[in-house]
């Protein structure tokens, strides 16, 4: 037999239908006993609790007295109201509630729905058959129902399944939106003439249309909006010229965008003989300006050449540079001759990117004559703390470039601390001449990638040597290390008390069970190691017996150990799945591995 529901449960009911019909009750529920309002507001659906906040804001004024001594009651029902937000937000998005610490809730919700229905929206309007206004069209009944639309709400003077109502009493909420080409014309700007962005991602911008459309949105959010990013877009000069036009203010020459992106996009002039004008003068003016990216954009030589010599001739306090994945191979090669004929070993001389911390340009297809080059130009960048140059053939030549800049940068106390130089067709005699280099370092690196680029078991002494300097991240992931670099490796590290280690990346060396005994000795020598990546080493059974006893003594800081690809024992591994770290098993074997991990690439070199 059903247990029939109580009376406060049916007076809870009738009071959210009458919130959602009229405002009648809202003076009478402002006053009820704490107890009963905190049950309420755990029942409202989304658009009875916004209701019910915007009153509550209205007579917010009456929060304090004469002498302005706020009313604490009030204040616990406005922390309880973002309680409430909070779990709407859950129960709707859960996968998603990690993403957010610290934020206004009631916000975050209207501002994922807003974009809940824009993304609707965008695949309405993307049919051939759609041939109407963008703010008519409906958002799904699967939508309506989980901010608590009813069926008699369509009788309602407002439409509530039309775009334009969501918009209109919601896009004041937006902070963050990701738009598609197809809902970028006109309308859109005067959809959201109530927001106030802050970010924004476009997609597959192409059309003449849509960049219009978009600027008008642009221009609007002028003063609030610091961050822009392009995706999957056409764009030509003009387009750039009238995108980067709309962000000036025009009584004053700058701008407040800190990240600017454009990746994975293409330009009709992929290689042009200059910048579009709009954007040298966006590059130029930006004083906010913080990071910068160009990635995954087929660009070449005399594009990259350009950003790099304006933003050296520029205010900005630029953080992040990303010239990944293009092909400008030569594009320092004009900076470097200018340099040769000063002091290209003085640090922090020039006007040149000062500020600069990350330089990402892994994938250009650079040679070793670019790292030269490169070289040349860090010697302006007195406060670089990244550089990624993976991916590029720079060999050992590029390497012997670059140490003078290394071996300076340390005698000068220079922040560099990371350096990625993952497939750059490195041989063995140019690692251990880099690692033994970095080993005599006052001011060793925080963190190293060499992985992919074919060494063999003879760096392994090498690499010891360094592991007992204050290395916290080391990838060596793919350098065809086998049993014998293993061996060395354990040897080495056996003569080491404690190794600042906290994160490792041994995958795919083919180490068999020599992997397991360098694994047992580092977790008891590394109390800090947090993360381990031992995958597709060939570890036989019995590893599993070697590696269970250290992994239980690490447990307590050991967050990830990935052992995909091993041939573990089942049932010695089974009690090591218990094991937590914040939350999460620390384990990962192939039995466990979730869905959204990719399948594993072949490990030869």
């Amino acid at each position: 037999m059903e247990k029939a529901p109580s009376l406060t449960s049916l007076c809870m009911e009738a009071v959210k239908d009458e919130l959602l019909r009229g405002d009648d009750l809202l003076p009478v529920i402002c006053e009820l006993p704490s107890h009963l309002f905190d049950i309420l507001l755990l029942q409202l659906p989304p658009l009875a609790l916004q209701k019910l906040q915007m009153a509550m804001d209205f007579s917010s004024e009456n929060e304090y007295d004469d002498v302005g001594r706020g009313n604490g009651r009030k204040r616990g029902r406005f922390s309880n109201l973002d309680k409430a937000w909070r779990s709407l937000f859950e129960l709707r998005w859960p996968e998603l509630v990690n993403q957010h610490k610290s934020v206004d809730w009631q916000q975050i919700y209207w501002e994922t729905h807003l974009q809940n229905c824009l993304d609707e929206a965008a695949e309405i309007a993307v049919l051939p058959s759609f041939d109407g206004h963008l703010g008519e069209v409906k958002i799904p009944d699967s939508i309506l129902q989980h901010i608590g639309y009813e069926d008699y709400m369509k009788a309602a003077t407002c439409d509530y399944s039309n775009l334009s109502y969501h918009c209109q009493d919601f896009g004041f909420y937006a902070r963050c939106l990701r738009l598609q080409n197809i809902i970028c014309g006109a309308e859109t700007s005067h959809l959201l003439r109530n927001s106030k962005l802050q970010s924004l991602v476009l997609w597959w911008i192409r059309s003449k249309d849509q960049v219009g459309g978009l600027c008008k949105l642009l221009s609007q959010n002028i003063e609030t909006l610091s961050s822009l990013e392009f995706v999957h877009c056409k764009l030509s000069s003009a387009s750039i010229d009238e995108i980067c036009g709309s962000l000036v203010v025009d009584s004053v020459p700058t701008h407040g965008i800190q990240n600017f992106s454009i990746s994975t996009s293409s330009f009709v002039e992929t290689n042009p003989v200059s910048l579009p004008l709009g954007l040298v003068s966006f590059l130029s003016s930006g004083r906010s300006l913080c990071s910068l990216k160009f990635s995954y954009n087929h660009l070449g030589r005399n594009f990259a050449e350009m950003v790099f010599n304006t933003l050296c001739d520029a205010s900005s306090g630029l953080s992040i540079l990303d010239l990944s994945e293009n092909n400008i191979t030569g594009w320092l090669s004009d900076f470097s001759q200018r340099s040769s004929s000063s002091q290209p070993t003085s640090l922090g001389r020039g006007k040149a990117l000062q500020s600069l911390r990350v330089l990402n340009i892994r994938g250009n297809n650079l040679n070793k004559d670019d790292a030269l080059g490169l070289r040349y130009a860090m010697v302006h960048m007195p406060n670089l703390e990244v550089l990624d140059i993976s991916d590029n053939p720079i060999e050992d030549g590029g390497i012997r470039s670059l140490l003078p800049y290394f071996i300076e940068a340390s005698e000068k106390c220079s922040p560099f601390n990371d350096l990625y130089l993952e497939n750059c067709d490195l041989s063995i005699s140019g690692v251990i001449s880099l690692i033994n280099t970095f080993s005599t370092f006052k001011r060793p690196l925080k963190s190293l990638s060499i992985a992919d680029n074919v060494l063999g078991s003879q760096v392994a002494a090498a690499l010891g040597k360094f592991l007992s300097t204050s290395i916290q991240v080391l990838n060596i992931s793919a350098i065809g290390l086998g049993s014998p670099g293993f061996e060395d490796l354990q040897t080495s590290i056996e003569q080491t008390q404690e190794l600042k280690l906290v994160e490792i990346n041994i995958s795919k060396n083919r180490g068999g069970i020599a992997t397991a005994n360098f694994l047992s000795t580092l977790m008891l020598r590394a109390p800090k190691l947090v993360s381990v990546d031992a995958a597709y080493n060939f570890m036989p059974v019995e590893a599993s017996y070697i590696l269970c006893p250290s992994i239980k003594a690490a447990k307590g800081n050991l967050g990830l150990l990935d052992l995909r690809g091993n041939n573990l024992h089942c049932q010695a591994t089974h009690g090591l799945f218990e094991i937590q770290h914040a939350g999460k098993p620390v384990l990962i074997l192939s039995s466990s591995l979730p869905a959204t991990v990719d399948a594993p690439h072949d490990d030869d070199p």
